[in-house]
C-alpha cells in the first residue's frame, strides 16, 4: 500500500510539472495547437504538423489556414531545423515528463508505389513467388509506417493488383505458394477498411473467383491463427459486396463444416464475429443454394450452438448470432430444431431490449416465426414465452418505439397471446383487455 501511494504521488508531481511547463508558440501547430511531431512548410511559408495540414487539405481546402491565401502548390516541405529544435527541447525538458519526438519517416510517394505495383504485376505473370513476396513485404512495410502511406498505397490501385496476384498464385498451387498468399492476405487486411466496401469490379472478380475462395477456405482449415483471421476477414468483405460471390462460396465443398467448426471451437473473437457474418450472408438469400445451406447448418446443430453463443458472448457477437438464428427460422428444419430446444424462448425473450436494436428485431422476428409454425408449436412457444416475460417486453417495446416491421410482428404476437390471457394474468399486472382495444 505504501509503495502504491508513493507511485501515485510521483505521478501527480510529474503531471503538475508538465502543466507548469510552457511550450514555445513556434513549436505548436496553428491548426491543432498541439506540439508538432512532423513539421512541414506550405507554399505560403507557414509551418504545420503534417497530419493536421493533410486533414485540412483532404477536406477540400485550397488555402493556407493562417493567411487564407490560395496555395500555389500542395507540396509539404519537411522543416528539419524546426523538428530538430523541438526534439532538443523535448530532451532538455524530459524531467517534466516530455518525451523525445522520434524522427518521422519520409512519406512514400505515389510514383514509388506505382513502380513497385508494376513490378508486382510483372512477377505475378511469371509466377515468381520469391520476387512477389519481397515486393508485397515492401508495400506492407510502407503501410505499417503511417496511415498516410496506407491511403497513398490504396489510392494507387494496390488492392486490384494484390487481388489479381492472390488469384493467380491460388490457381497455381495453395501449398507451394502459401507464404506469398499469406503475405498478400495480411496486406489486404488493412486495405479493406480504407475502401469502405467499395471494391472495384476487377478486385471483386479476382477475390471472388473459385480458386481464390477455395484458397481462403483452405487457409481456414489448415492455416495458423493469423492466416485464419486474415482469410475470414477477406471472406466477410467478399460476400458482403455481391450475391454472386455468396453463391460461389456456398458451392465450395466443406465450407459449411469449416464455418461451423470455427464457431463451435472459437479461436479468437474476431474470427467468431466474421464467421457469423459470413454465415448470415450465406443463409439470407432466397436462392436454392441458400436454402440448402440453411438445412445443412441446422442438421449440423447450428441452432443449439447459436443459443449457447448468445448466452455467453459480448454484445456484437450476440447480435450476429441472433441474426443468424432468425434466418435459420425461415426453414422448416430450423423452426423444428428451435422449438425442441428448451433455451429458445428464455434466451430470445431475455435478449429483447437488452443487447441492441438489431438484436431485438432478430429476437422478435424469430419468436414470431416460431409462433406461426403450426397450432401445436404456436401454443407451446407462446405459453413458454409468456412464462419468461415476453408480454412485458413487447408492451415496453411498443412504448419505446421500434421499426415498422418489428412493430407489426410485435402487435401480431400480442394478438396471438389473447387466448392465453388467463395464464398471462398470473405473471403480469397489465390490463390486457384495455391494451387489446388499441389494436
Amino acid at each position: 500500500m505504501v509503495f502504491s501511494w508513493r507511485r501515485k504521488k510521483a505521478a501527480r508531481e510529474k503531471l503538475f510539472k508538465v502543466q507548469e511547463l510552457v511550450i514555445p508558440n513556434q513549436f505548436l501547430c496553428p491548426i491543432s495547437l498541439d506540439l508538432m511531431k512532423d513539421p512541414v512548410t506550405l507554399s505560403s511559408g507557414i509551418t504545420y504538423d503534417r497530419e493536421s495540414v493533410e486533414t485540412w487539405l483532404e477536406g477540400g481546402n485550397f488555402t493556407c489556414p493562417v493567411t487564407n491565401q490560395v496555395l500555389r502548390s500542395f507540396d509539404q516541405i519537411p522543416n528539419h531545423n524546426l523538428r530538430k529544435m523541438i526534439q532538443d527541447w523535448g530532451v532538455a525538458n524530459r524531467n517534466y515528463g516530455v518525451e523525445r519526438i522520434p524522427t518521422p519517416r519520409v512519406p512514400v510517394l505515389g510514383a514509388q508505389v506505382s513502380e513497385v505495383l508494376f513490378s508486382l504485376e510483372d512477377s505475378t505473370k511469371r509466377l515468381n513467388g520469391v520476387g512477389c513476396l519481397e515486393l508485397v513485404q515492401k508495400i506492407k512495410k510502407w503501410g505499417n509506417e503511417s496511415e498516410r502511406n496506407r491511403r497513398c498505397i490504396v489510392a494507387n490501385g494496390a488492392i486490384s493488383v494484390f487481388a489479381a496476384a492472390f488469384d493467380s498464385f491460388a490457381r497455381d498451387s495453395f501449398e507451394r505458394n502459401a507464404n506469398v498468399l499469406e503475405e498478400i492476405l495480411s496486406a489486404m487486411n488493412w486495405m479493406f477498411p480504407i475502401f469502405q466496401h467499395s471494391l472495384d469490379a476487377e478486385a471483386r472478380a479476382h477475390l471472388g473467383s473459385r480458386d481464390s475462395l477455395r484458397c481462403l477456405v483452405w487457409f481456414l482449415k489448415s492455416g495458423d491463427l493469423s492466416a485464419k483471421q486474415d482469410s475470414m476477414i477477406a471472406l466477410r468483405e467478399i460476400v458482403s459486396l455481391d450475391q454472386e460471390q455468396v453463391e460461389a462460396l456456398a458451392a465450395i465443398e466443406e465450407v459449411n463444416e469449416v464455418l461451423f467448426r470455427l464457431i463451435k471451437n472459437p479461436i479468437c473473437p474476431a474470427i467468431t464475429k466474421a464467421s457469423l457474418m459470413v454465415i448470415f450472408y450465406l443463409v439470407s438469400s432466397p436462392s436454392s443454394t441458400s436454402i440448402k445451406t440453411r438445412s445443412a447448418l441446422v442438421e449440423m446443430g447450428l441452432v443449439s450452438l447459436l443459443l449457447e453463443v448468445t448466452i455467453d458472448s459480448e454484445r456484437s457477437t450476440s447480435e450476429r448470432a441472433l441474426g443468424v438464428f432468425d434466418r435459420l427460422c425461415d426453414c422448416e428444419e430450423g423452426r423444428e430444431e428451435a422449438s425442441r430446444n428448451a433455451l429458445t424462448c428464455p434466451v430470445l425473450v431475455k435478449k429483447i431490449l437488452r443487447v441492441s436494436e438489431m438484436a431485438t428485431q432478430s429476437s422478435v422476428s424469430a419468436i414470431w416465426k416460431l409462433s406461426k409454425h403450426g397450432k401445436k408449436h404456436e401454443e407451446n412457444v407462446l405459453v413458454e414465452a409468456l412464462q419468461v416475460g415476453l408480454f412485458q417486453k413487447l408492451v415496453l417495446l411498443l412504448q419505446l418505439g421500434c421499426g415498422d416491421e418489428t412493430k407489426e410482428k410485435t402487435t401480431e404476437l400480442l394478438k396471438l397471446m389473447s387466448p392465453y390471457r388467463d395464464g398471462l394474468e398470473c405473471i403480469d399486472s397489465v390490463d390486457f383487455k384495455n391494451l387489446k382495444r388499441s389494436f
